[in-house]
């Protein structure tokens, strides 16, 4: 446990009842950082963050919060040092958005609930931060999903909380929306000094707003580290069980399992103009090559997951005879040749030669499919 930690665990396990989900959790959390939990379904995410807010007690071990034991806080006391906002869609009856923002505020108002001037800022105050301050008086019940999440982290923001618990944000989100909450949080999260823990299903998303990841599996933690230790070599792979296609660390990006057969088609690419050209022939269930493919290349990732064959060359070499002869032998025994390339350098030069080659052996060469 590191000193500026202001939320760790000890030996901690969580569950229902008798029965133990995770087992023997340990792991701390700073301010201004934002902890992500991924798993495969089942795994216990939703069961841990609960626990973390003490929704659920823990079966054994112990949850810290600042420096205290979770279950030395009294509850008025831990709604000022935490919030959350858990799955579903609440629907409250007949509430504004001010109203359900005002909610966050109730550790700090007497018996009857009554805001104080205090109150009403830090209300107009998360609102304003999180965008909200326009929807003050709509139903929150007729807002989109993208709105919804808004309001319910402004409420959590008007809790004032130093940690802040949530159980996958973005499901219901589009893309845009995904992307603009998780930019918000991010930096409410640093400008406030909050430590935040999410749970998600969107690894790249959590590969590129994280902080540190938390990895379930079997009933215990896999992986707890930076994004960089986590989304590395085939860990994705190995901990969600992929079968069926692969996970591209680098890139983020899901792809499915190459047309099997020997290659019909020969696609000579590079720097991106390949991409479009693979994902058209695995949609049509065409099996292809490509090749030469510097191992640095922006087509390599895409074409090494949906290619039959891929011959590549080392990063910043030109090609070399061993790589262009096999290139030289699967083209050939291809039906066609597509190369939408316009122009060639000096490291994939003799990629121009391969085409020549095409060429001369009447190899149907195009830029583009039909």
């Amino acid at each position: 446990m590191s000193d500026a930690s202001f939320l760790y665990t000890e030996a901690l396990s969580v569950g229902y009842g008798a029965s133990v989900v995770l087992n023997g959790v340990e792991v701390s959390l700073s301010p201004g950082e934002i902890l992500t939990v991924i798993a495969p379904n089942g795994m216990g995410k939703s069961t841990l963050l609960k626990t973390l807010i003490r929704q659920l007690p823990a079966l054994s071990g112990a949850v810290f919060l600042d420096g205290l034991s979770l279950t030395s806080y009294p509850e008025r006391e831990l709604a000022k040092k935490s919030a959350a906002v858990l799955t579903g869609k609440p629907e409250p009856e007949k509430m504004t958005c001010e109203e359900v923002v005002s909610a966050g505020r109730y550790p700090y108002t007497g018996r009857l609930g009554i805001l104080s001037p205090d109150d009403v800022l830090a209300v107009e105050e998360a609102m304003s931060l999180v965008r909200v301050l326009p929807l003050r008086d709509r139903d929150f019940n007729c807002l989109s999903d993208g709105q919804r999440q808004r309001v319910l982290l402004a409420r959590a923001i008007a809790q004032d909380p130093k940690l802040l618990v949530m159980d996958e944000p973005t499901s219901f989100l589009d893309i845009r929306h995904k992307l603009e909450f998780l930019h918000l949080l991010k930096k409410l999260v640093r400008e406030k000094q909050i430590a935040a823990v999410l749970s998600m299903h969107e690894l790249d998303l959590a590969q590129k707003f994280s902080d540190t990841v938390l990895c379930l599996r079997d009933g215990h933690v896999d992986r707890f580290g930076p994004p960089e230790e986590i989304f590395t070599g085939g860990y994705i792979e190995q901990l969600f069980q992929v079968e069926y296609g692969s996970y591209d660390t680098r890139f983020g990006s899901l792809e499915p399992p190459p047309v099997s057969g020997s290659p019909q088609i020969f696609v000579i690419a590079g720097g991106g103009e390949g991409i479009p050209v693979y994902r058209t022939l695995h949609r049509k269930g065409i099996p292809f090559a490509a090749g030469v493919l510097h191992e640095n290349d922006l087509d390599y990732p895409v074409a090494s997951a949906l290619a039959s064959v891929v011959i590549s060359e080392r990063a910043f070499e030109p090609i070399g005879e061993e790589a262009f002869e096999k290139a030289r032998a699967v083209m050939l025994s291809c039906r066609e040749v597509i190369c939408p390339l316009q122009h060639f350098g000096s490291v994939n030069q003799r990629n121009e030669e391969l085409l020549a080659i095409a060429r001369d052996h009447n190899v149907s060469a195009i830029e583009r499919l039909k």
